[in-house]
């Protein structure tokens, strides 16, 4: 265990008894730090419930093609906490990550503060420390009362998709939880929307109408569609004919046109800085391909093996139309491996995938007490009307899916999806190499 791990141990331990939702703490502390919030280059602000953390990813990739110098802050981390804040370009290092984590510590002199608040103050001060052109920041949780809301002016705001997650902090009514994301919005700062229902796009134009932001809204000032084996986007500015994004998935290429909105808005990029970062860019665990490692190794020959840590249903959603695309281009059989926290709709993650899924084989998440076992998680895949057996572990799970592909059809390759959770997807990835 690393200096920052013990660090970031005690930091638990000052979590607040109950959680409530407020900025005090954060403001709290990042005053006693000197404001460091207030020193940082133009910020880039995305809130939503899915695709913030693709978009993310595809403006970081877009920028850097530009040449900028660019931070992140994103969350959670998959392996390692270091993957939450890249410094111009480069992951934190072990020493300046403990160094900020023992400094914050220090000024917060034990009072009550959660992780993620904490963990964000010291973010800050780390990027106000370092030059860069622009910080790209992802909201942790929710929108109005997140840690990362204390940035006075954004460049510019963007609101992904809204759906239904984090019931027990945003509630289940759509047009709540929209309004909780656009407490992002600052008077004056421009406001990308993403593909949005009807109700969460109307309460996002009334607060940025509300404040005198300017609205660029998907499907109404920028438009992308996949065509001929290309991605084509229009806005007022014209309209590009681009690669597809190397992301995976038709929801990629709207993440990927909000990301190109935003910049656009700004004049942060040229079409040759776009087009490279569609190339370019990178984000683990959203339908990634894996191709080698221990696990992999346990699969059937030539089998696709896929990750993915999406864990909501509209998620599923997304990544079931990816799949059912796949399918069309090469028909497979397809086998789920699937872990999920217990505060997750399971039934309706899984609902997303009837007709398409043979069986899914369930396990629970190691070191995630939070973690439905794997025999819950069976009950709430077979309440979804899909095939389903428990396994011990990652390599039960995959010596099951192997075992019964060879019954299924022996000459037919199977393709393995291994989807639920990020928490999950750490675990894989970590495992696997």
């Amino acid at each position: 265990m690393g200096g920052s791990d013990i660090i970031l141990e005690r930091l638990l331990a000052l979590h607040p008894k109950k959680i409530d939702l407020v900025l005090d703490r954060v403001q709290r502390l990042l005053a006693a730090l000197g404001h460091p919030e207030r020193r940082l280059p133009p910020v880039i602000h995305v809130a939503g419930t899915n695709g913030k953390g693709s978009t993310c990813a595809f403006s970081r990739a877009m920028l850097e093609a530009q040449g900028l110098k660019v931070h992140v802050y994103a969350s959670p981390h998959l392996v390692h906490f270091h993957e939450r804040i890249r410094l111009a370009g480069t992951l934190i290092t072990e020493s300046e990550l403990a160094a900020l984590l023992e400094e914050c510590e220090a000024v917060n002199d034990g009072a009550p503060i959660t992780f993620f608040e904490i963990t964000t103050a010291a973010a800050f001060l780390a990027f106000s420390r370092h030059k860069a052109d622009a910080l790209v920041l992802e909201v942790g949780l929710g929108g109005k009362y997140d840690a990362t809301n204390v940035i006075e002016r954004p460049a510019t705001t963007v609101i992904t998709p809204i759906g239904l997650d984090h019931a027990e902090f945003l509630g289940t009514d759509l047009d709540g939880i929209a309004f909780e994301k656009a407490g992002i919005i600052k008077a004056g700062s421009p406001v990308i929307i993403g593909p949005q229902e009807d109700g969460p796009r109307e309460v996002i134009m009334h607060r940025a109408d509300s404040l005198g932001s300017p609205v660029v809204a998907f499907g109404q000032d920028f438009f992308a569609h996949q065509e001929h084996g290309r991605m084509v986007y229009q806005d007022l500015g014209g309209l590009l004919d681009l690669p597809l994004p190397r992301l995976v998935g038709r929801h990629q290429i709207e993440n990927a046109a909000t990301a190109i909105a935003a910049l656009r808005q700004s004049n942060w990029v040229s079409d040759k800085a776009i087009e490279k970062g569609l190339r370019g860019v990178e984000w683990p665990a959203r339908m990634q391909r894996l191709s080698h490692g221990p696990l992999i190794d346990l699969a059937p020959r030539d089998s696709e093996v896929w990750l993915d840590g999406g864990h909501n249903p509209h998620g599923a959603a997304a990544v079931a139309r990816t799949l059912a695309d796949l399918e069309e281009r090469a028909e497979k059989p397809l086998y789920l491996i699937s872990g999920m926290l217990a505060n997750k709709d399971a039934t309706g993650f899984f609902s997303a995938f009837r007709g398409l899924v043979r069986h899914v084989v369930t396990v629970a998440i190691a070191g995630e007490h939070a973690s439905l076992g794997s025999g819950a998680l069976y009950d709430r895949v077979r309440d979804a009307g899909l095939e389903a057996s428990p396994a011990e572990d990652l390599e039960d799970a995959m010596l099951q899916v192997a075992a019964m592909a060879r019954m299924d059809d022996e000459d037919c390759p199977p393709r393995i999806l291994i989807c639920g959770s990020l928490y999950l997807a750490g675990e894989v990835l970590l495992e696997n190499g």
